[in-house]
């Protein structure tokens, strides 16, 4: 039902002013859409604010994290980014993680897929325009109506790990963000969402599948496989995310990781990850090598792939350099 689609995964390490010209040098390669990701960096939707601007690419938040922001803010954030693409803006939503709410944000992280659910059923009925009236089991909103209309519906995409927030998507959202897993990871994933939007009653093949893709370009050998690695360790051993590996059934093969990790360990925790894990969930290899890799994600059930590079190099311009590189070499039209 959806077209297969190779996105940006914005911001890159460039800066923000230059994304304009970047989404239009990208977008004139064949990029269709830019999503969004907020982690430690700038937020979510100022990016997409750009590249809206600048060109007519599909713009998405993946994700808006529901603790972070207020019910309203949510809903006023998504309402000018619609403003500024109307009929092209998507807008994900999700949970994060325990550091992000708890850790940096000061806000307990409880029942996550109820907040997510109940986030949702108050942005369709904020976003159309509704005076809203809403009590829930982890927020309230009392009165709200945005005063700017906005520009027609907004697809609403829920990000999930495990088979709860999974079957929240497929039950409430009209897609599912995916991330950190493997191509042969994505068809156990979908087969959930899609078989709780069919006990709900809803078209399965309606539900866009979107993911995330962790792709590195550093050239093979020590260096690369140190930096990813790191960049495995760094979120397989976030509490969501290693519950999300544990479903998925890598338990046995992280196990090594996540004992050194706890105990203190990293260097160890680095060496224990198995390099057919590490194989599996980062993209590496030449730029050929690694368009194969995000083909097997496409044909494994991802609809929408954004793309999101890793490399060694720290010098800032350099990076830059090879960002720019990287989007060429994965560019659905060639430079």
């Amino acid at each position: 039902m959806f077209d297969k689609r190779i996105a940006l995964s914005v911001p890159y390490e460039i800066p923000l002013g230059d994304h304009a010209a970047l989404a239009r040098e990208m977008a004139a390669l064949g990029y269709t859409d830019a999503w969004s990701f907020e982690v430690d960096g700038v937020d979510c939707f100022t990016p997409l604010a750009v590249v809206a601007q600048a060109t007519t690419m599909r713009v998405g938040t993946a994700i808006a994290n529901v603790y972070t922001r207020g019910p309203a803010t949510l809903a006023q954030s998504a309402a000018a980014i619609a403003e500024l693409a109307p009929g092209r803006f998507v807008l994900g939503v999700g949970s994060g993680s325990q550091p992000i709410v708890e850790a940096w944000n000061d806000t307990p992280f409880r029942r996550p897929a109820t907040r997510v659910r109940e986030t949702v059923a108050f942005l369709r009925q904020a976003l159309a325009g509704e005076r809203v009236v809403f009590k829930g089991q982890t927020f309230s909103v009392d009165g709200l109506r945005l005063s700017r209309p906005v520009p027609g519906p907004i697809p609403i995409h829920v990000a999930a790990l495990r088979r709860g927030m999974l079957r929240v998507a497929g039950e409430v959202a009209d897609g599912v963000c995916l991330n950190w897993l493997s191509a042969e990871d994505v068809r156990q994933s979908v087969a959930v969402v899609r078989e709780a939007a069919r006990a709900a009653g809803r078209d399965p093949a309606a539900i866009e599948v979107t993911a995330r893709l962790m792709v590195n370009v550093d050239p093979a050998g020590e260096v690369a496989d140190v930096t990813v690695r790191r960049q495995i360790a760094a979120y397989l051993n976030v509490p969501v995310y290693r519950e999300f590996h544990e479903w998925l059934g890598r338990g046995p093969a992280l196990a090594g990781m996540w004992e050194a990790w706890e105990a203190g360990d990293r260097r160890a925790a680095l060496a224990a990850i198995p390099p057919a894990t590490a194989a599996e969930l980062v993209i590496q290899g030449r730029p050929e090598e690694r368009r194969a890799h995000v083909q097997r994600y496409l044909e494994a059930g991802v609809d929408t792939a954004f793309l999101s590079f890793s490399m060694a190099e720290r010098e800032p311009a350099r990076r830059q350099e090879i960002v720019r590189q990287a989007l060429r070499d994965h560019a659905p039209r060639p430079a």
